[in-house]
């Protein structure tokens, strides 16, 4: 049974770093991409960022976030980051990852193209 569990969130006042991190267990972690998405309310979720199986090649969707965002992976610990750095109220969302069904991303692809999501952090940025 594969699990991703999302932890890391919380409030933050504008300007301030978090760091995301994802578990994932049950399958073997260095034979899949990892995505990172985000949902604020009211909104459909968007993709944020894509890493690929090695950590060496990552997507991000808007350069907004390609300039604060980083995306990178410890297979050894089958677990993703996602470090966010100078963040902005409009970055307040609950934030997801997910297993692509590849080892590849090629940019940032679509909800439909990942097998498994965990339940999401939440992220507030206060101003």
């Amino acid at each position: 049974q594969v699990q991703v569990v999302e932890s890391g969130g919380g409030l933050v006042q504008a300007g301030g770093s978090l760091m995301l991190s994802c578990t994932v267990s049950g399958l073997t972690f260095d034979d899949y991409a990892m995505g990172w998405f985000r949902q604020a309310p009211g909104k459909e979720r968007e993709g944020v960022s894509c890493i690929n199986w090695s950590g060496k090649v990552a997507y991000y969707r808007y350069s907004a976030v390609e300039n604060r965002f980083t995306a990178s992976r410890d297979n050894a610990k089958n677990t993703a980051y996602l470090q966010m750095n100078k963040l902005e109220t409009e970055d307040t969302a609950m934030y997801y990852c997910a297993v692509r069904g590849r080892t590849a991303c090629n940019g940032v692809p679509a909800t439909d193209e990942y097998s498994y999501w965990g339940e999401g952090t939440q992220v507030t940025v206060s101003s």
